[in-house]
């Protein structure tokens, strides 16, 4: 039969072995304190023993995927953590029943103990639930990390509330009421998390970005693919392989470019420009003219040269050239018929005429694309001289070998 008083039971066995009644009273106090922590602990293994030999042999005989993603979270084994709590609360309201003081501290202790794992429970159940979400379709168009991640601040917020009321016995909205005080602080504290949440709204609100995207941000020489969208970051891998992490409202602040439309069309942009020298542009004599002929619909016809100009005794080199080079990037096998394709002069500058290239390849990856646009100007370039045309470049020391020379 258990002592109605276990710690007058354990006194008055210390105090028949010769110790002193303070000593007894501090040994059998501490004792009982341990033995309960010691039943706890016991618990705990128990119930740790339970869930490994029960619970994760049913989860792992499941075909879902869900309870898999609890298990790897560690919901369940985490749970385990109020089998001690609620084992010490109860035996330490029946052993310290005469001594209130103490079964208040003991009683707060526990109740502290519990709100740190209840938090911790939540947010593995928060977490858990985001991971089955990412396993969706729908996942990979509506990011909600920025989501999870206020939620589980939001519950750690509420639980250290709860936990300061406890431990200094105070009421939850004298504490919020405390709190308001520091209002401007706490904004000061939470500026990027409050920010970036409004930010994340809109972005996924708007299917703006997402994980995967390839964006620019010329301002923060950002030029990659998204790999992360949390709460207050956003992090890109960059061509060279470098991380740059980027605030999440400056995706909304500032204006950048997603790259998600050209990828999806399956079609890139050819828009670079290069100097015509202008006072090398001149009518066409007839052997100009019978080349521009000759360059209708490969040599198969010879109207569109006419049809092509609308003042045929006012062609000059430039507009056959520029004839030619359309014939050529619609004949080129990688650039995309579908689409518009243009040389067109942008507007005079001092160092010449720009000639622009307007044009959309078929192939969108990196290494494809250069070596398609570089292969277009080089024979663009090469075949300028046939034209009688010149690119425009700065004279260099070769330009000058001979001057002054002394005859």
């Amino acid at each position: 039969m258990l002592p109605s008083d276990p710690i007058i039971w354990f006194r008055d066995l210390l105090s028949g072995l010769g110790l002193s009644d303070k000593m007894s009273l501090f040994l059998s106090v501490t004792g009982l304190i341990l033995v309960t922590f010691l039943l706890g602990w016991i618990v705990n293994f128990l119930t740790r023993v339970i869930i490994n030999q029960v619970v994760i042999r049913i989860v792992r005989r499941t075909v879902t995927v869900w309870d898999d993603i609890f298990l790897e979270q560690k919901v369940f084994s985490r749970l385990s953590h109020f089998a001690p709590a609620l084992i010490i609360w109860f035996i330490a309201g029946w052993s310290l029943k005469s001594y209130p003081e103490w079964l208040t501290v003991m009683h707060r202790m526990v109740f502290t103990y519990m709100l740190v794992a209840g938090a911790i429970v939540i947010n593995s159940f928060i977490e858990s639930w985001y991971r089955v979400y990412l396993t969706l379709p729908i996942s990979q168009h509506r990011p909600i990390k920025g989501y999870v991640q206020l939620v589980k601040v939001i519950v750690i917020v509420i639980f250290l509330l709860l936990i300061i009321s406890v431990l200094f016995n105070k009421k939850v909205s004298v504490i919020i009421a405390g709190l308001g005080v520091m209002a401007s602080v706490i904004m000061l504290i939470f500026k990027d998390a409050i920010l970036g949440f409004v930010a994340s709204i809109q972005l996924s609100a708007n299917n703006m970005v997402k994980t995967g995207d390839w964006i620019t941000i010329p301002s923060r020489d950002v030029d990659g693919e998204v790999t992360d969208i949390s709460l207050t970051t956003v992090k890109v891998r960059n061509f060279d392989k470098t991380i740059i992490t980027v605030p999440t409202y400056s995706l909304v602040n500032e204006s950048f470019q997603n790259w998600k439309g050209m990828e999806e069309s399956g079609v890139r942009q050819i828009k670079r420009s290069f100097l015509i020298d202008i006072k090398s542009i001149r009518f066409a004599n007839e052997e100009m003219m019978q080349k521009a002929r000759a360059f209708g619909d490969g040599g198969r016809s010879g109207d569109r040269a006419d049809r092509y100009f609308f003042s045929q005794d006012r062609v000059t080199n430039l507009g056959i050239f520029r004839m030619y080079a359309e014939s050529y990037l619609k004949n080129h096998p990688l650039v995309d018929k579908k689409q518009m394709v243009i040389l067109r002069h942008r507007a005079p500058e001092s160092n010449g005429l720009p000639l622009q290239v307007y044009a959309f390849t078929s192939k969108t990856d990196f290494i494809t694309f250069e070596n398609v646009q570089s292969e277009i100007f080089e024979h663009l370039l090469a075949v300028l001289e046939e034209f009688g045309l010149r690119v425009f470049q700065h004279p260099s020391g070769d330009d000058f070998h001979g001057f002054n020379k002394p005859e």
